[in-house]
């Protein structure tokens, strides 16, 4: 498979996981406690602000998988924004580490959500070098 369907591939994949956030948006508050004592994090929070937060976090990520699903419908057209989606979710990578680590979550909760942002936004750079590399030797 060559790297332009590989991307549209891990773009679509990226973009498909990152939709389903849509479910926590309006998932029953009881849900949102329970994940979260299942998590091992305690009880959920009862101030409003908490609730908004996790609803508001899921619809940016859906934002963000629908983004990442129109970027892969034509990774040429789009290779700045896919370019951006490399860079971006690297840095975001790091920015949750230190998020989470200042924040006190558990040592899982930063191994499970920081190094896929970092994994994916170094995938999609990747790739989209062996692009531009394979179309120089054309």
């Amino acid at each position: 498979m060559s790297a332009e369907r590989w991307l549209k591939t891990l773009l679509r994949l990226e973009g498909g996981v990152t939709c389903l956030a849509l479910v926590a948006v309006v998932m029953p508050r009881a849900w949102m406690a329970a994940c979260h004592a299942w998590l091992g994090l305690g009880a959920f929070p009862e101030a409003p602000i908490a609730e908004y937060l996790a609803r508001s976090l899921s619809g940016f990520y859906a934002f963000f998988g629908g983004l990442c699903l129109v970027a892969s419908s034509d990774v040429r057209r789009h290779a700045p924004t896919v370019t951006y989606l490399g860079v971006a979710q690297i840095v975001l990578a790091l920015v949750l580490l230190v998020v989470d680590v200042a924040a006190g979550l558990p040592w899982y909760w930063a191994a499970a959500d920081a190094p896929p942002p970092a994994l994916f936004g170094a995938g999609i750079l990747a790739l989209q070098a062996g692009m531009r590399v394979k179309s120089q030797l054309r």
